[in-house]
């Protein structure tokens, strides 16, 4: 390296150095990966964001997670290949498409299903893979040339043939089934879509007359407006209060329909009044005593959420301006007994954020209990390891009660489910409309008008075949051999039943291996106050400002430092602002070294360190050791651990140490060549271990260093392999002695008042003669950071009178104070000192004393005293001890 001051900027500007080498490594191809099998593979696949979607804060960590595991794979000498992409998201994509337009003035129900997919073809082109350009200003080392799309041609033909297979299969059928339905999508949910939240809402008593009689029984419901369609009262057979209704009917309010009174033990009857109202149309638990009692279904509301019909009542009005209405009308006809404030939880649509409606429908569904029992195995038994492994637990309660799978959606956007009907309702699966008409044919069926099933899949049922599909698994072997199973994979543990699951669930049913090896569950990203950030509360920050204010490093490394495997990250800026002086304490330790180097002397970094030379190798001894305990932090996820280690070799080791150690004695010489050389061969490994968490900044400084060819970036420069021969625990001991001596030295100056540059006599009574031999062989350090006028090292030092002293590690520290400062003052205010404590502390004795304090003062009044008595001891104590000093 022969380069200057003047071509080194004095200021580190991240908007130029990001952009510089992200180019730089994009037209070089450093992130692509060819299958290669004279390497082994490092995989990862994205969590494929929505199409339409903006990079956020849970975007950028799980991101940097992703790209901090890519690169030093990368520089470990894996093939890494990260695959990114993004997902077609049907409800959210067709919610955005439907709302654009809208605004122009276009009802969808006023266009054909071809019409409207090219509207949302058109939108998907517009504003799809707007988040993947954001992540670039990350610097996500993804391989762009594999971005996959799971609306893509042939992903989408792998999510077809699927569907066929799991039908043939009989893992997928058709069935009228209780299902979450979502009034402003107006589709149906799988269970893991719905959002149960705790809300105030209100308990109505409503009051059922016998049949024939004049007497009433009462129930109790959250939700007055279903009562259009009850066909039951249920009550337990073994509720002696009721006894006499066995056999009896009831008159339900309003609509005066006469329904049964059934019998049940599913009945708790402790809880109310022991009477639960049935309504099979329009509540999970309901559906299933009407199938067992063979109670009527009565539909009572539209898609939309407005009353049907069939509700008699109220016909075309809004579910919750119904249940206002109802409660006035059942107080008028003497049905309403009373209604109560009440907590319970209630089921949002985690996309619409409207409250779902249980109702009887038919869809499609996946049997999951069979598909899910190798998933269940290999996660419990560790095959698929979790990260932190708490998520164990949550999962395998999750799949030992899976409930089949609700995969079809009432939407034009997505695969559209290949069944095809006939006029009669018969109906077979097949891949085209000419196969449809084969399998009729063979089924000896109809088949003169066929239509094709209006539905589509749930977006996840494509997103299952992500570590499969993206890699063509279901045509070609050729990719799919090589990079599955895949690494790791990164993601949020909210999505665990969603996708995970899901994923691990399709690869033993398709590949009869995992997709992953292991899974890094992110923590959720919070504002302040704890609230998880999102676009409605305006809590989070755009990404891309805190990139441009803070550098993209700067915001990684801020992240990491904050947030271990499944723990949320209390998100502050201020953690970004730590990233950014970190970013500059780098730039600035490595220009002070180019300020202090030769004109025209070409540097050589070397690794080849002075042996005699105590610094050079504790500080190589601390590069190993850190080297060590980031592998080990990576075997185990902990990742800010690891940064950790790195952020203090830097600041702390480096820059405040060894640095200061290499400087010329002399202020204006230059630094001794073969010093520098090692210095910047230093530099270099420190720069290795910074990459995959602060990219940039490591590649400039980097190609700073020395002049490099396109194939040695540091990008992919091999990873420092931990040495154990230069991992010397008796030189880091000795040089930590030596830092503690330093400390004791400077702490003294701060307690006498002494200035920095005052020269101190310095005596060090070791505790043996071998260690004052060592101390002595490397007294160049003290005196090189310490203003001395002299420094005595000896097992046999008396203690001088009039001193300050330290104890570091048994060994014995005097600074002589005479010609320092005014030893009889100084023993005058610690006298007076003593005495006013010795003062201060009778009083705070007294009280303690006192029964009458103790038994009758607050707790915590007690122990500030108790804790104000321990202080003061050990403030009277340390002052003995140093009227010690000057006797």
């Amino acid at each position: 390296m022969s380069t200057t001051t003047n071509e080194i900027p004095s200021k580190y500007d991240p908007s130029i150095v990001e952009d510089k080498w992200y180019t730089y490594w994009m037209d070089q191809n450093y992130f692509h990966s060819e299958v290669d099998h004279s390497k082994e593979p490092f995989t990862i696949v994205i969590p494929p964001p929505n199409v339409t979607g903006v990079l956020h804060m849970g975007h950028m960590l799980n991101n940097t997670i992703q790209d901090v595991l890519t690169r030093r794979a990368r520089m470990q000498g894996f093939n890494a290949c990260w695959v990114p992409g993004t997902d077609h998201a049907s409800i959210a994509t067709e919610a955005k498409v439907v709302r654009k337009l809208r605004e122009e003035g276009i009802k969808k129900s006023d266009l054909s299903r071809d019409e409207f997919m090219k509207h949302a073809w058109e939108w998907t082109h517009k504003h799809g893979g707007i988040i993947l350009e954001q992540l670039k200003k990350l610097g996500a080392s993804c391989d762009w040339d594999r971005t996959s799309f799971t609306m893509d041609e042939k992903y989408s033909e792998s999510v077809i043939d699927t569907f066929i297979d799991l039908f043939e299969k009989g893992k997928i059928y058709r069935g009228a089934r209780m299902i979450n339905w979502d009034p402003a999508a107006l589709t149906a949910l799988s269970d893991e879509e719905v959002i149960h939240k705790e809300v105030n809402s209100k308990l109505y008593h409503v009051r059922y007359q016998i049949v024939d009689s004049d007497e009433y029984v009462t129930i109790a419901t959250t939700r007055p407006e279903t009562i259009l369609g009850d066909t039951a009262v249920c009550i337990n057979p073994k509720d002696e209060r009721y006894t006499h209704l066995h056999g009896k009917r009831v008159i339900v309010p309003l609509v005066n329909r006469e329904v049964p009174i059934i019998l049940d033990d599913y009945v708790d009857m402790e809880f109310g009044t022991g009477c639960l109202k049935v309504t099979p149309a329009h509540d999970v638990n309901d559906y299933e005593l009407g199938q067992k009692h063979e109670l009527e279904t009565i539909n009572m509301m539209n898609d939309d959420g407005t009353v049907s019909d069939e509700g008699e009542l109220y016909i075309g009005m809004d579910r919750f301006e119904v249940r206002k209405q109802i409660s006035k009308d059942l107080e008028e006809s003497g049905n309403l007994v009373k209604i109560e404030d009440y907590k319970n939880k209630v089921g949002f649509s985690e996309r619409t954020d409207v409250v779902i409606e249980p109702r009887l429908s038919l869809q499609w569904w996946v049997s999951m209990k069979e598909l899910a029992q190798p998933a269940l195995e290999n996660v419990m038994n560790d095959n698929i390891q979790f990260h932190p492994a708490k998520f164990k637990n949550t999962y395998r309660h999750w799949m030992e009660n899976v409930k089949d799978w609700c995969i079809s959606r009432q939407l034009w956007w997505g695969h559209r489910i290949p069944a095809w009907y006939n006029e009669n309702g018969d109906f077979v699966v097949a891949k085209t409309e000419d196969e449809a008409r084969d399998k009729f044919k063979i089924q000896n069926l109809k088949f003169d008008s066929l239509k094709q099933d209006e539905d589509v899949l749930d977006t996840w049922f494509s997103s299952w075949l992500w570590p499969i599909s993206v890699f063509d698994g279901f045509y070609s072997d050729e990719e799919v051999d090589y990079y599955y199973p895949t690494n790791d994979l990164v993601t949020a543990p909210e999505i665990m039943f969603f996708w995970v699951a899901r994923m691990i669930i399709a690869g033993y049913e398709y590949r009869g291996d995992l997709p992953f090896k292991n899974v890094y569950y992110t923590g959720i990203v919070r504002d302040k106050q704890g609230r998880k950030m999102s676009k409605s509360l305006g809590n989070s920050p755009d990404p891309l400002e805190l990139i441009a204010e803070y550098g993209a490093d700067g915001v990684r490394m801020g992240m990491l430092f904050s947030t271990p495997a499944g723990n949320d990250l209390p998100f502050d800026p201020s953690i970004c602002d730590q990233g950014k002086k970190f970013s500059n304490k780098i730039w600035n330790a490595f220009r002070f070294l180019t300020m202090n180097m030769e004109e025209g002397v070409d540097y050589k970094p070397t690794l080849e360190i002075d042996e005699d030379n105590l610094a050079d190798r504790w500080m190589m001894a601390r590069i190993q050791q850190t080297i060590k305990g980031f592998d080990e932090d990576f075997a185990n996820y902990k990742l800010n651990d690891a940064l950790k280690k790195v952020y203090s070799l830097i600041w702390d080791d480096f820059c405040d140490w060894y640095i200061e150690l290499a400087k010329p004695d002399n202020y204006g010489d230059t630094f001794d060549v073969a010093k520098m050389n090692v210095a910047l061969g230093m530099f270099e490994q420190l720069m290795k271990l910074l990459h995959p968490f602060m990219p940039f900044i490591s590649e400039e400084i980097w190609q700073y260093i020395q002049d490099r060819k396109p194939e040695e970036a540091l990008v992919i420069s091999d990873w420092p392999e931990y040495d154990a021969a230069l991992d010397s625990e008796a030189d880091v001991k000795l040089f930590v002695s030596m830092q503690e001596i330093i400390s004791s030295l400077r702490n003294i100056r701060a307690e006498m008042g002494v200035s920095p540059k005052e020269e101190l006599e310095v005596l060090i009574k070791t505790t043996s003669d071998e260690v004052a031999a060592s101390f002595s062989d490397n007294d160049w350090i003290l005196k090189k950071l310490q203003s001395t006028s002299s420094v005595a090292i000896s097992s046999n030092i008396e203690k001088p009178g009039a001193c300050s002293s330290a104890l570091v590690d048994g060994n014995e520290i005097y600074v002589p104070l005479a010609g320092l400062i005014d030893v009889d003052k100084e023993v005058e205010r610690i006298n007076s000192e003593i005495q006013r404590i010795e003062g201060w502390l009778k009083g705070v004795n007294g009280k303690l004393s006192n029964d009458n304090f103790v038994s009758n003062a607050p707790p915590a009044v007690v122990e500030n005293e108790r804790n104000k008595k321990r202080d003061g001891e050990a403030n009277l104590e340390k002052l003995r001890e140093q009227l010690k000093d000057f006797q």
